[in-house]
């Protein structure tokens, strides 16, 4: 009789034992998978502040003197500026080669250094640069209508080109057609400013067809001058050809000393896309060649340097 309550409290004994296990172990699996869900949610958490760090809002935004850009802004902080060319070194065989002034320039590779920046015919394109840090010594503002108010580095030109500006505006404004200014001067900084912003909004490959790198441009000439209707409207873009405006630009421009630089289907030549607002001075008796031999500077310079 003793063997067998002693049997049963051992059993007893048994069955209590393991319940407390089972427990034990239930609790710890709850602890753990608490603890891993905590882990997934921290995780997730960090996803999402990463995520949100490259959110539009956060994404800079980019000032642009592009053609037909609708977003445009301006030199020096006015609005509606005009298109400036940039040329690439890696776009420098795009229709040019080495002409013109490349004769009496430092040749580095196919980019030519132009030796004399001041001269009035220089020719500036995406194989011919101007020197690093080039800035006219005789910029003053034209007496010209412009689209902006604010008197600011785009409004210049070298003395001579400002003086021819005004009297074609004159001229213009006698047959009727007012004229008003877009861009003209424009630095070498900033210059980059803009072309870099132009690659990151439209790539490289197209930046490079109506903006040019810096030191490759010419309206760090203080000749070339992004001229519109008084009104703004179509300023320096692709809508301002066939106005009444970019018409009598083009029958009367080189009358007083100004070329359309970026002509129609010239583009394999010049570099860039036709820009009917894009005048260049190179005085009066080079523009008349110019604009007889339907001629882009490019085409003439070469016919110089080989005449």
């Amino acid at each position: 009789m003793g063997k067998v309550i002693w049997a049963a409290l051992i059993g007893v004994a048994l069955v209590i034992g393991g319940a407390y296990v089972v427990l034990t172990s239930q609790g710890s699996s709850a602890d753990d998978r608490l603890q891993s869900g905590d882990s997934v949610s921290d995780t997730t958490q960090d996803s999402s502040n990463s995520e949100s760090s490259n959110s539009p809002a956060d994404q800079q935004s980019q000032e642009t003197d592009k053609p037909g850009d609708s977003a445009a802004s301006s030199d020096g902080g006015s609005s509606s500026e005009g298109t400036e060319k940039t040329d690439s070194n890696s776009d420098a065989s795009a229709g040019s080669t080495d002409n013109g002034q490349a004769a009496n320039g430092q040749s580095s590779g196919s980019i030519v250094t132009v030796s004399d920046p001041n001269d009035i015919g220089v020719l500036v394109n995406k194989t011919h640069r101007l020197p690093e840090g080039y800035a006219p010594d005789d910029l003053v503002y034209p007496d010209v209508a412009f689209i902006f108010d604010d008197k600011v580095d785009k409004r210049k030109m070298r003395r001579e080109a400002a003086d021819a500006l005004k009297e074609l505006f004159d001229a213009a404004d006698k047959d009727g057609i007012e004229l008003a200014g877009v861009s003209g001067y424009r630095s070498e900084s900033r210059q980059k400013t803009l072309f870099d912003n132009y690659v990151k909004r439209d790539g490289e490959e197209a930046a490079v067809r109506y903006s040019a790198r810096p030191g490759f441009s010419e309206h760090q000439t203080g000749l070339a001058m992004d001229v519109s209707g008084k009104d703004g409207k179509c300023a320096a873009e692709d809508c301002f050809a066939g106005t009444d405006e970019a018409n009598w630009l083009a029958d009367h421009a080189q009358e007083y000393g100004f070329i359309i630089r970026y002509p129609e289907d010239k583009e394999s030549v010049t570099g860039y896309k036709y820009e009917a607002w894009h005048l260049r001075y190179v005085g009066v008796d080079l523009a008349e060649l110019i604009h007889a031999g339907g001629l882009t500077l490019e085409e003439y310079s070469a016919q110089h340097e080989t005449s």
